[in-house]
């Protein structure tokens, strides 16, 4: 009894051994997620870009910018001359914060007096804001207690978002990643379900070309995201109160722009996929970069420089940053070209391997 009990588990061993499949999502899989929470994926405050404008400066604020910038959780990015520049700034990305020392503008400072502290934050990311906001000041009190001088007299101020609601950072996140699993892995399982089937050889054999069958069995899936969208759109605005701030035909462009990318994406998982299991698999390993690396949930300047590498080869991370610019900062469309640019030449690329794969299966 025991000898027959002990070769059947013998037997399953040698099953699931041989299943490279079972064994990647057993064995790699769990190194993988506890590296990239324990080590990668983070919430803490890093790489936190500031702009400065001091209409007065003085030894005061020159040491308050020296310890800002001596510190490893904020980059100095801009010394502005003007406040116009940190609007333009916030509006392209460039800024996380901007600090207005002195901000009544209109009364220079006392050399002995401990400057006056107007934080700006980008309130499109609430939670990271509001920790932003905590390191400033705890810095900011540091350095006026290490200067003897009366504590920092700060005032935040939120943008774009002054009730920090977190849906503003949320929305715009959902979308591109329910675009992805839409488009990507609905698309790639139904091309793949046709080779499984036997069905595909029968719609390459006829009077159609190959490209044209192709193009036909994505087109349903274009029109049934493009009704989601629609859909996810009105009961953000009407229900859950997000706005789009900026152009609806701007916004409404790239989001058809990334469904696009999204459905040649699925393609091409469907000409490396020999199985609808397999399809499924691979594409449902393309929503942990959509949800990792995205920045949706966590800060893409906190990772380390490699994810940050891989982040810019993610399509949802592109699509999500100008999701948000033509949302919640109402942005002019000039300053999502960078963005859509991004999306388009992914959507070029992706187009021709999938294309080129696709014809080598044919030959």
């Amino acid at each position: 009894m025991l000898k027959a009990f002990l070769s059947f588990v013998r037997k399953e061993f040698l099953h699931i051994f041989r299943d490279g499949r079972t064994m990647l999502i057993l064995l790699v899989m769990p190194i993988l997620m506890i590296l990239l929470f324990g080590y990668a994926i983070t919430t803490e405050v890093r790489n936190t870009r500031v702009a400065v404008f001091v209409p007065h400066p003085t030894p005061k604020t020159d040491a308050l910018l020296l310890r800002l910038d001596q510190n490893p959780r904020f980059t100095l990015a801009l010394r502005a001359r003007h406040p116009e520049e940190m609007d333009h700034a916030f509006r392209c990305g460039d800024i996380d914060a901007a600090l207005v020392l002195n901000a009544d503008c209109a009364v220079p400072l006392r050399p002995d007096a401990a400057p006056a502290v107007q934080v700006l934050l980008d309130g499109s990311e609430p939670n990271q804001a509001s920790m932003r906001l905590n390191y400033l000041q705890g810095l900011l009190q540091s350095a006026a207690d290490g200067a003897r001088v009366a504590p920092v007299r700060l005032t935040a101020r939120m943008l774009y978002n002054p009730q920090q609601r977190s849906e503003f950072n949320f929305v715009p996140g959902v979308l591109g990643m329910i675009l992805t699993l839409i488009c990507a892995m609905m698309a790639a399982v139904s091309i793949v379900r046709e080779k499984e089937t036997g069905s595909m050889e029968v719609l390459l054999v006829s009077p159609l070309s190959p490209w044209v069958v192709m193009v036909a069995k994505l087109v349903p899936f274009f029109v049934l995201s493009c009704f989601d969208l629609g859909t996810l759109l009105l009961l953000s605005t009407l229900l859950i109160g997000v706005p789009i701030a900026g152009s609806v035909g701007v916004f409404l462009s790239v989001s058809l722009l990334y469904i696009l990318t999204a459905l040649a994406l699925g393609l091409l998982i469907s000409t490396l996929a020999r199985t609808q299991l397999v399809a499924m698999m691979v594409s449902l390993l393309l929503i942990l970069p959509t949800l990792y690396l995205s920045g949706m949930v966590f800060p893409i300047d906190s990772m380390p420089d490699v994810l940050q590498g891989v982040s810019l080869f993610v399509p949802a991370r592109w699509y999500i940053e100008a999701a948000r610019k033509l949302m919640i900062q109402g942005v002019t469309p000039d300053h999502v070209v960078h963005e859509a640019g991004i999306l388009l030449v992914m959507l070029g690329g992706i187009l021709a391997i999938a294309l080129r794969n696709y014809k080598l299966r044919l030959e």
